[in-house]
């Protein structure tokens, strides 16, 4: 399971860092009437969520979570800051199931 923890973490990241970059591309676009920023930005997010909701279905696999609990992880790629929540939540979800697993080996 860390395989697939390793990539998701990354994503997690980069696609919270990405969309608080989209949120600062989307002021100057329509407070300040410059779509430049945007139009660069809104590409590169779309494809690394993508990524991202890939690695969450990887992992979520290999840990048997519900599509439920696997939808709610998507979700959280799309909201600012919740995605840096979520990867904490979800690390020690792994981390503790993990050590779970051990215990009972």
């Amino acid at each position: 399971m860390e395989s697939a923890l390793k990539p998701f973490r990354a994503l997690a990241y980069v696609v919270g860092c990405m969309l608080l970059v989209l949120c600062v591309a989307m002021v100057v676009r329509y407070g300040f009437g410059d779509p430049t920023l945007s139009k660069v930005i809104a590409p590169i997010h779309g494809g690394l969520y993508m990524l991202y909701l890939v690695a969450v279905m990887n992992l979520g696999m290999k840990a048997r979570w519900t599509w439920q609990y696997m939808l709610g992880v998507m979700v959280g790629g799309t909201v600012p800051f919740l995605s840096f929540y979520i990867e904490r939540r979800v690390t020690q979800r792994v981390h503790t199931e993990q050590a779970a697993a051990t215990a009972e080996a």
